[in-house]
């Protein structure tokens, strides 16, 4: 219990922690003194797919409901730009504003999340990851096998961002801050979301549904209005990964993928926001470079080792781990300064006795 406490309550109500700001400075400074490899492919690409893996986290960390549809909200977000605005290949590419088709995007892929909500929400556990493992699989082979709308197997290319103030935001630098904006603004409602009445009532409802059923509480309501939220989160990312990627088709929303994101939010902890980051900063540098190392079909293998010993040795992932060893460090260091104590008390207690 205490250990949960402070993974809801880290940045206390006192001020922003140091930590946060020197994060944030970094972050904010990063494509000053990195290459437009690193600015793009692994700062841009680890912030679309830990906002993606964030969705999940605030539905399994505070609703208890493990989804695996959240990629597939995020995919449908990104064909709805391509359908909707302009693309290469010559199929649909309606050319609607800009703005429009973000709009219209971000709201099917939460409409979307809703109904997969609305089927899931009645079961627990094993059930509801199933469910939507299912789901994302249907979706996966409909797009597949759709010429007419989806443009099947090939899906569709050229799909760009706007350029807008002079500025063409699929440039690395911008494009980073794009994204790093929409992550932080994501990551800082998920945390509003957790303190806010119905965070605490959601999350009431994880530890005990049957009592907030008999004080009065709508528990499905609750757990569909949360994955209404998580499909917002994860439909923000899938327009960035449509415009990240430059094309969307049936690969982008694989199975494979799918088990990626569950893999992201575990490996970095789903009991706090900043979890899904850690996660997906870990696993887009073994991406990117343990094929430095190992052959390229190999690297499921890599991925597979590293999420059995996070999960061995931390069931919370790299941030409850951080957590254990920051307890540990501390506790060893009060342990050290209450022995100097009582080094320096005891001579004089010691002479006390002697000199009553």
């Amino acid at each position: 219990m205490r250990e949960q406490r402070w993974f809801s309550n880290s940045w206390s109500d006192s001020g922003i922690h140091p930590g946060v700001i020197v994060v944030a400075v970094f972050l904010i400074a990063y494509p000053w003194f990195t290459s437009d490899f690193f600015t793009f492919q692994i700062g841009a690409y680890s912030l679309i797919l830990a906002t993606i893996a964030l969705s999940l986290m605030m539905l399994a960390g505070y609703g208890g409901m493990i989804s695996l549809a959240q990629l597939t909200a995020a995919g449908l977000a990104g064909y709805t730009v391509a359908i909707l605005g302009e693309n290469s290949v010559g199929v649909m590419g309606l050319g609607w504003p800009w703005w429009l088709t973000v709009i219209i995007a971000i709201s099917f892929a939460a409409v979307f999340s809703s109904f997969v909500g609305a089927i899931s929400v009645r079961t627990e556990g094993i059930y509801t990851i199933m469910i939507t493992l299912a789901i994302a699989v249907a979706f996966f082979f409909f797009v597949r096998q759709n010429y007419v709308i989806f443009n099947g197997f090939t899906g569709f290319a050229g799909v760009e961002p706007p350029t807008l103030f002079g500025i063409y935001w699929r440039n690395p630098t911008p494009f980073y801050y794009l994204t790093l904006v929409i992550a932080a603004l994501s990551m800082a409602a998920v945390f509003y979301i957790s303190r806010s009445t119905f965070g605490l009532s959601l999350q009431a409802i994880r530890d005990n549904p049957r009592r907030m059923r008999s004080l009065g509480f709508n528990v499905p309501f609750h757990r569909i209005f949360a994955y209404f939220l998580s499909g917002i989160i994860a439909g923000t990312a899938g327009v960035l990964l449509v415009w990240f990627n430059g094309r969307i088709s049936p690969g982008s929303i694989g199975v494979d993928v799918v088990i990626d994101i569950l893999v992201i939010a575990v490996v970095g902890g789903l009991r706090h926001p900043i979890g899904p980051f850690l996660g997906a900063i870990a696993f887009v540098l073994l991406e990117n470079f343990a094929i430095d190392l190992i052959d390229r079909e190999r690297f499921n293998t890599v991925i597979g080792l590293a999420f059995l010993l996070i999960v061995l040795f931390s069931p919370d992932g790299m941030l409850g781990l951080w957590h254990r060893l920051r307890n540990k460090f501390r506790t060893a260091r009060e342990n050290r300064l209450a022995m100097n104590g009582v080094n320096k008390i005891d001579p004089h207690s010691q002479e006390s006795f002697d000199n009553p």
